[in-house]
């Protein structure tokens, strides 16, 4: 054996220890290491690289670098929690272990639990832009707009024309459009805002080749704030499709919200934030000074999540929020691909008694994300879980409701491209009339719905199930 065949044989060994090395510190899922540790040792060539292309997780590394830096890792703060008498008071003895929630929540993110909002939901595009534009041409000092999808239609160019009026009259305006989401149509809505004086700007361009990894590190959130007063967030995007009232062959149902109280501070400084680091200008002084007041009942947190946080708090929430529920969690997410923990959950929710009720769109936009979700539904179904398809329009709704007391709303999804993928919002509310109000909303769209029996899952044909079961390999992708 030569000395080059030699050095080559310890080099291929040096990099299989290596690469196996480092899935067993870092893969979490022990099936994972195992599976990685054998490919690479029984492909001692191939294995390293393939490791070191698709089984590091580099998603997490370039949001650190971009978002925080490289930081240590952090534990969770390990103290006792106390929490205001008056919320205590607000819940009341019947929802008195929702408590316990709100303790998780408080190690999940330095976000406060604010006091004194008003959270109003406001149905689809019907609602919520007409909206948005009556805030905003009663802007008198500041609008900042933050969104995924801002397109060029009819709908969008409204909402344009109305803050190039705000920004005419000499009210700052700025807006932050996810690059990628911009592309939706084309030209961009960026070009006719720029030409009507408003600083607008894209999230993390992708155009540059050097860029194209970034592809997956996309800006979800939707808010907008109004002179530091009034914000509305959700899941919806801006968009012709959103506004039932036309009809559209592709029709959108969502849900907003207009918040006013000290919430509309804490989702300032998430917008304030992207659009600092989008464009290095920092969204401070008297132009952007947010009111403080209590105009409302509601007790609510911002969980802002992204792949730079260490917590996972959407995640994190959504685990909580399934362990102290005791009799009611519904659920409505367009995309349901939730990972192993989070399908035991809501197994063990059922399993407790608790009625655990997924309300999920009959037909998807998405197909591939469609057969992996139908490919899991056995899952929860076979636990007691109710899953239920609604007819058309498509429901692009992100709502969890616990107990008629706790509901969470926002931006995320139930599957790996929201909890792990991309820069997210949500917000939890504690208030029993908030909560009973979207569970009303939630029963009435259910009662237009089909249940789905685990026989219907069970019965499909051989090449359905090959083919949903193709598309399950893909959802932490999805």
């Amino acid at each position: 054996m030569t000395v080059e065949r030699v050095l080559l044989a310890v080099l291929v060994v040096v990099l299989s220890a290596l690469a196996s090395g480092h899935a067993l510190v870092f893969k979490r899922d022990p099936r994972s290491a195992i599976a990685w540790v054998v490919f690479i040792w029984l492909l001692p060539t191939v294995g390293p690289l393939a490791y070191l292309l698709l089984g590091i997780n580099r998603m997490q590394r370039r949001a650190h670098a971009l978002r925080a830096g490289d930081v240590a890792r952090a534990a969770l703060p390990a103290r006792a929690i106390e929490l205001p008498s008056a919320l205590i008071d607000a819940l009341g003895s019947d929802d008195g272990h929702l408590l316990a929630l709100a303790r998780a929540t408080a190690c999940l993110t330095d976000a406060p639990l604010c006091a004194g909002n008003r959270v109003l939901p406001l149905d689809d595009g019907d609602a919520t832009y007409p909206a948005m534009q009556r805030a905003i041409d009663a802007a008198a000092r500041s609008v900042v707009l933050c969104s995924y999808i801002f397109d060029a239609d009819e709908v969008g160019r409204a909402l344009a024309d109305t803050l190039v009026r705000a920004a005419a009259r000499g009210v700052a305006v700025r807006v932050l459009v996810d690059d990628v989401g911009r592309r939706y149509s084309w030209p961009s809505i960026l070009r006719p805002l720029r030409a009507g004086g408003v600083r607008a700007a894209a999230f993390l361009p992708t155009l540059s080749p050097l860029r194209a990894p970034l592809a997956n590190l996309r800006n979800h959130r939707k808010i907008c704030v109004v002179d530091g007063r009034v914000a509305f967030t959700g899941g919806l995007n801006i968009r012709d499709e959103h506004v039932l009232a036309r009809a559209q062959r592709d029709a959108t149902a969502d849900l907003h919200f207009q918040v006013e109280g000290p919430l509309v501070a804490e989702l300032f400084a998430v917008v304030a934030e992207d659009w600092r680091f989008t464009t290095g200008e920092a969204l401070d002084g008297p132009t952007w000074h947010v009111e403080q007041g209590a105009p409302g009942a509601v007790w609510a947190r911002v969980l802002a999540d992204g792949p730079e946080s260490q917590r996972d708090p959407i995640r994190w929430t959504l685990l909580a929020a399934l362990a102290v529920a005791r009799r009611s969690v519904r659920i409505a997410t367009p995309y349901f691909v939730p990972d192993q923990g989070l399908i035991t959950a809501l197994c063990a929710a059922a399993l407790r008694g608790v009625d655990v009720d997924v309300l999920l769109p009959v037909r998807g936009n998405i197909r591939l994300a469609q057969w992996a979700q139908t490919a899991l539904l056995w899952q929860t179904l076979e636990h007691g879980c109710r899953v239920h398809l609604q007819p058309a329009p498509f429901d692009h709704t992100k709502l969890m409701v616990v107990d008629d007391a706790w509901a969470l709303v926002g931006s995320a999804n139930w599957d790996a491209r929201s909890l792990r993928l991309n820069f997210e919002v949500d917000v939890e509310c504690y208030d029993h009339a908030l909560a009973g109000e979207l569970a009303r909303r939630f029963d009435a769209k259910r009662a237009r719905s089909r249940p789905v029996t685990l026989a219907e899952v069970d019965g499909r044909a051989l090449p359905i199930k090959l083919r949903d079961g193709a598309a399950r390999l893909f959802a932490p992708y999805l």
